[in-house]
């Protein structure tokens, strides 16, 4: 029986410049337990050309996890910053609200 990732990794093959499947592997990645590649991929969908937004907040999610909390900020707050520049006002406060949850100072 094929795994849902074995799924989303074969429609990638076929698909590789599909941002929601390369932002699908990333979560499945998650689920497994592979932080690491689940983070790298995560990381790959910021340098599009625009950045995909729902990446910063899931990778800021993730790394807040595993207790990775400067690298959750740093993720959350460039997220706001790419979610304003494309004019996604929910993103970017759905973004402040938990970065004011990890950081209530702001800083």
């Amino acid at each position: 029986m094929t795994s849902r990732r074995e799924k989303i990794e074969a429609m990638l093959a076929e698909e590789p410049g599909d941002t929601f499947l390369r932002y699908s592997l990333a979560m499945e990645l998650d689920k497994e337990g592979d932080h690491t590649a689940s983070l790298a991929q995560l990381q790959e969908l910021y340098t599009l050309d625009p950045p995909y937004i729902p990446a910063f907040f899931m990778a800021g999610q993730q790394l807040a996890k595993l207790n990775r909390l400067d690298e959750s900020c740093s993720a959350l707050r460039d997220g706001i910053e790419q979610a304003r520049a494309q004019g996604d006002r929910h993103a970017a406060g759905e973004m402040s609200e938990f970065l004011a949850t990890l950081d209530p100072t702001g800083e």
